[in-house]
């Protein structure tokens, strides 16, 4: 069953710079007192041997592709609401990768939103000046572009996230508070899980891992047994705040999709349906006296949905103390493929492009109808 979850990010915030506060969902301070870290060179290791099956070690793992790791400093401007001194400048710290050899590096949307400047320092302490090429909220992916010799890009290989499995090895490298080149390892421990982006839609297939993932991680690899990307790390789920044990990172087969449209166009779109949805599940629906499938609890106004004739739900039943949606259309399969849960009603319509038309088969009041819909463009 897909699980979707509530986290944070894992963006770092940095001190300000004047009298500001810090930025992000969490500030990494503390009250009475300061925690100073002196930072020294890391030392470039030997390699290691690999381990049976072909594995690389954590060790053969860093050393292949710590150059391509890159800290990621963003400046930003915050007005006062009384204007007091005039806007203050804050500053926020994440990680990226490089892409290509071009100058391009892949981070979190979360990391540059509202970037005014934004540095990237390299493996040996190099500091370029970086422009965003494109961004997109709904899969929290950015694209910023350095222009730095290129003899420090190097850029990481892409792997395929559909060949992971639950306890293959993950290998996260980044700049968790600040310290840059930090690596952690940990599993796979789940996939398919669903999180929120920065614009509130659902990024669907994200990795959890128990590597440990902190704030200054976002946009950094996640990174499988070959050394190969394999996501993006994004979110922490946390009640303190730290890492405990359970981070979450976009896909790369995301990643490859929407990276490959914002270099060429700087911008991404999403397929858009316009409902809010419930998932009326097997176990239940006849207790309802409804079909097992989703639930249309809203339709949104101008929306291909409202344009097709969708009506959305009129009330409650409680079954077993859980309410379900009652009076509205259910959506029981998209172009003939059964559709069991609000997971699967998403994968179906974010897998098309604004402007395909599907087929959608739903009941209402006990009669199926099946009407075709084109898709719209997800708003930002």
């Amino acid at each position: 069953m897909h699980r979707r979850t509530k986290a944070v990010s894992a963006l770092l915030a940095a001190a300000a710079v004047g009298a500001g506060g810090g930025v992000g969902i969490y500030a990494a301070a503390s009250g009475g007192g300061a925690t100073v870290v002196q930072r020294t060179a890391v030392p470039v290791a030997q390699p290691a041997a690999r381990t049976s099956g072909g594995d690389l070690s954590v060790t053969d793992i860093y050393n292949r592709d710590y150059k391509g790791v890159v800290e990621i400093t963003v400046t930003s401007s915050q007005s006062s609401p009384y204007n007091f001194g005039g806007p203050k400048r804050q500053q926020a710290q994440g990680s990226g990768w490089v892409y290509d050899s071009k100058g391009d590096i892949v981070t979190n949307q979360h990391v540059v939103d509202g970037a005014s400047s934004i540095s990237v320092r390299f493996w040996n302490g190099a500091t370029y000046t970086a422009r965003v090429v494109g961004t997109d909220p709904s899969t929290d992916l950015a694209v910023i572009r350095v222009d730095a010799p290129s003899s420090l890009l190097a850029p990481l290989t892409i792997g395929d996230s559909s060949q992971l499995q639950v306890g293959d090895g993950i290998v996260a490298i980044g700049s968790p508070f600040g310290l840059e080149e930090t690596v952690t390892s940990g599993i796979v421990s789940a996939l398919h899980r669903q999180i929120t982006s920065p614009n509130n839609f659902s990024i669907d297939d994200a990795i959890q891992t128990d590597a440990a993932i902190n704030h200054g991680n976002s946009g950094g690899p996640l990174l499988n047994s070959q050394g190969q990307v394999v996501g993006v790390a994004s979110q922490i789920e946390s009640d303190s705040g730290g890492n405990d044990g359970v981070g979450f990172g976009v896909p790369s087969n995301t990643v490859k999709s929407v990276v490959s449209q914002l270099l060429s166009s700087g911008k991404v779109e999403h397929a858009y349906l316009g409902v809010a949805v419930t998932t009326i599940p097997d176990a239940v629906a006849s207790q309802l006296g409804l079909p097992a499938g989703v639930e249309v609890t809203q339709v949104r106004a101008g929306t291909p949905a409202e344009k097709a004739g969708l009506k959305a739900s009129t009330g409650t039943r409680s079954v077993g103390g859980a309410p379900y949606a009652i009076g509205g259309d259910v959506i029981t399969r998209v172009n003939g493929k059964r559709v069991g849960s609000v997971e699967d009603l998403q994968s179906e319509i974010g897998s098309r492009s604004p402007g395909t038309t599907v087929s959608l088969t739903y009941v209402r009041s006990g009669q199926t109808h099946v009407v075709q819909v084109t898709l719209g463009s997800r708003p930002s």
